[in-house]
């Protein structure tokens, strides 16, 4: 645990009791603060009762007097659409807003670094896609190098749940724009921008007010070294305002498809292979075609991404590259579940959008796509670059019908259910084809989360290739 500093034996409130919220109420009760909690859900509340914390509803008249400060859960929204009732009336008091990771940010450094021979360090990873992959290779590669390193965040445990961090390690965040937007304190020392797409326009007031957001990890802190793609306009702009000149090396430029030049720092991949070039020089080159855990173009951005900045600690690009074979890939992201009968079956539930589907299905040649789902704001259109890859289409969800006359020029069997299309994709498919779950919209129609949509993709195939495993 990272116990939280400034609040000792004063009042904090925290709204919302789900994983980062009752692991901020402990850290701040181990810090000596005074911490009062509050969920809607009454079975939330339950459970922090049970760990002897005290529920307070926090929308009553003069809930938050005496406050010192409300920490609030990702989820809960603090200005668009528009403020949870009780941010606003800590607004309106003048309470300070915060949330685990501003928390963390404050609470981490200790005087017992002094006495550290290498200062530890904290990577910070944001961006639309590829930033869970990214984290999780990025503390595989230092594992496998021997460098202490914890993950945390969006992924794997709460930020204040970590252990305090040993001589020379590394802690590595994955933070959403949910996150970011909100934290009172953020100061990585790498800080890693993976891309730009539209997403989460409602919480955030549109595309400017979604960049503003995921550029504040950059902006308030000021990181020692910040890896930038370069592929959107978004990542451009931000690489510029943060660089000094082209020969600034503080900036790492990253590309998927378009090779870098310049006096600078850059890390790009090009038919599938990663080169990294400073001062002019090429100073390494992996060939990330035979790495099984990281299929296509997009995840060969985050191969380049998680290379830059392990090459800002210090890691030898042989290293790396040998740490990159071993990499097993992130459940739901790209991965393969089984092959059988010249047939690969990937399970890429997490293609929550048309973006990431739209790189799921470059990725790969002949594909059964299973598709579908509660489709998000802008359409489909986007998809129409990856459709020539698709050999046919199976759309489940409560609006299969609709989402599959979108699919223009696609042979498209509507299914509904997980279970109808993966068995339809099974009996069509031909040795050399991939069948891909990309749903390319939310899961929610149909289920509580794309975890779940992807474990039942998972046991419908493994029950239809009879492995039962």
């Amino acid at each position: 645990m990272i116990p939280v500093v400034g609040f000792q034996d004063r009042l904090v409130a925290v709204l919302g009791l789900g994983r980062s919220g009752l692991s901020a109420a402990r850290a701040l009760r181990a810090g000596g603060a005074e911490v009062l909690c509050w969920d809607d859900n009454a079975l939330a509340r339950v459970a922090a009762e049970a760990e002897d914390f005290e529920i307070r509803d926090l929308a009553r008249e003069g809930a938050l007097e005496g406050v010192a400060s409300l920490i609030v859960s990702p989820g809960i929204p603090h200005l668009y659409p528009s403020p949870n009732r009780i941010v606003a009336a800590a607004q309106t008091l003048g309470v300070p807003v915060d949330n685990d990771i501003g928390l963390f940010f404050r609470s981490f450094a200790t005087q017992g670094w002094e006495e550290y021979e290498t200062v530890p360090r904290v990577i910070a990873v944001t961006g639309s896609n590829g930033k869970s992959t990214t984290s999780a290779l990025i503390h595989h590669i230092l594992t496998e190098a021997g460098r202490p390193a914890q993950l945390a965040g969006n992924i794997g445990r709460g930020v204040l749940d970590l252990d305090p961090p040993s001589d020379g390690g590394v802690v590595v965040l994955e933070l959403s724009s949910y996150q970011t937007e909100l934290a009172r304190a953020l100061t990585p020392d790498i800080a890693v921008f993976t891309n730009l797409t539209p997403d989460h326009l409602d919480r955030h007031g549109g595309l400017g007010g979604y960049f503003a957001a995921k550029r504040r990890l950059f902006a308030e802190g000021g990181p020692d070294r910040a890896v930038i793609g370069v592929d959107e306009p978004e990542g451009r702009f931000l690489a510029g305002q943060l660089g000094e000149g082209p020969g600034d090396d503080r900036v790492i430029r990253v590309s998927s498809g378009t090779k870098l030049t310049g006096p600078g720092w850059q890390v790009f991949a090009r038919k599938g292979f990663l080169s990294e070039y400073r001062k002019g020089r090429q100073a390494g080159s992996i060939d990330l075609r035979t790495i099984k855990g990281l299929p296509g173009a997009h995840n060969h951005q985050n191969a380049c991404a998680a290379y830059a900045a392990c090459r800002s600690v210090g890691l030898a690009p042989k290293v790396i590259e040998a740490a990159l074979h071993s990499y097993p890939g992130l459940p739901h992201r790209s991965q393969i579940i089984a092959e059988a009968g010249g047939i690969t079956f990937v399970n890429d539930s997490k293609a929550t959008n048309v973006d990431s589907a739209l790189k799921a299905l470059l990725a790969f040649e002949r594909i059964r796509w299973i598709c579908g789902g509660l489709e998000k704001d802008g359409g489909i259109a986007g998809l129409q670059p990856g459709l020539h890859h698709v050999t046919r289409a199976y759309v489940i969800g409560r609006e299969a019908a609709g989402f599959a006359v979108q699919l223009e020029g696609v042979d498209a069997k509507v299914c509904t259910t997980m279970q109808a299309a993966v068995a339809h994709a099974v009996a069509d498919a031909q040795p050399g084809d991939t069948v891909l779950l990309a749903p390319a919209a939310a899961s929610f129609d149909q289920y509580d989360n794309f975890e779940q949509r992807g474990d039942d993709f998972t046991r419908h195939v493994r029950a239809a290739l009879g492995s039962g495993q």
